[in-house]
C-alpha cells in the first residue's frame, strides 16, 4: 500500500528507533515509570496491614511481607551497585533478606523481633529506589549496552536488560507474592488503590 500517511508514520517510527538519544530517553522513562508503579503498588499492598501480622505465614506461604519488602530493599541496593553506587543497607539486613535464588535453603524467619518495623522497611526501600531512579536518569547510553554476565545472561545480556529485570520483572514477581499473601489473610485487593476511577 502506498498511502502517504502510512509512509510518514513509518518513517517517524524508524527515526525514533534509530536515534540513540530518543531511544535511550524513552527506555529510561519506561524503566522509571514501571518502577514507580511497582513501588507505589508495594506500599498499597501493605499500608493497611498491622506490623505484627506481617510475619505470619498462612497455609505454609513462607515469603511473608516483612521478608518480601526487605528482599526488595536488597535487590534495589544491588541495582544501584550495578550503576556504580556502593551496596549499602542497614546492618544485619543482608543476612536477613538477601537470597541466592531458587534452591536457596534459607527460609524467611518467623520471629517478629528479628525484623525492622514495616515503616522502616518502606522508608529504606523508598530511599534506595529514589537513588536508583536518579542513577537511571543520568546513566550514559553506552553503559546500558554493556554486556554483563549473570544467571539470566542468556535471556538478558546487557546492563539495560538487567535494569528492566530488576525494576519491572523481579519486583513484579514479589508484588505477586504480597498480593497472594493478602488474599490468604483475608484482606481485599489493593490494586484498586492505585487506579484512577
Amino acid at each position: 500500500m502506498n498511502n502517504p500517511q502510512n509512509k510518514i508514520y513509518n518513517q517517524s517510527f524508524i527515526n525514533c528507533i534509530l536515534t540513540d538519544n530518543i531511544y535511550n530517553n524513552k527506555m529510561k522513562q519506561i524503566l522509571i515509570n514501571g518502577f514507580r508503579l511497582n513501588l507505589d503498588y508495594t506500599v498499597k499492598l501493605v499500608e493497611d496491614i498491622p506490623d505484627e501480622l506481617m510475619v505470619i505465614q498462612p497455609n505454609g506461604f513462607t515469603n511473608h511481607p516483612k521478608f518480601t519488602i526487605g528482599h526488595l530493599v536488597s535487590a534495589t541496593a544491588l541495582t544501584g551497585e550495578l550503576l556504580g553506587e556502593q551496596y549499602n543497607i542497614p546492618k544485619g539486613w543482608d543476612e536477613l533478606f538477601r537470597r541466592k535464588g531458587p534452591g536457596d535453603p534459607q527460609l524467611p524467619e518467623k520471629d517478629l523481633e528479628k525484623y525492622p518495623h514495616k515503616d522502616d522497611l518502606l522508608k529504606i526501600l523508598n530511599l534506595k529506589a529514589k537513588n536508583v531512579i536518579k542513577l537511571i536518569e543520568t546513566v550514559e547510553p553506552s553503559k546500558l549496552k554493556e554486556e554483563y554476565k549473570w544467571k539470566l545472561h542468556h535471556y538478558m545480556p546487557t546492563v539495560g536488560d538487567i535494569l528492566f529485570f530488576q525494576c519491572h520483572i523481579h519486583h513484579s514477581w514479589h508484588i505477586g507474592q504480597l498480593a497472594e499473601w493478602r488474599r490468604l489473610m483475608g484482606f481485599d485487593s489493593a490494586l484498586k488503590k492505585i487506579m484512577i476511577p
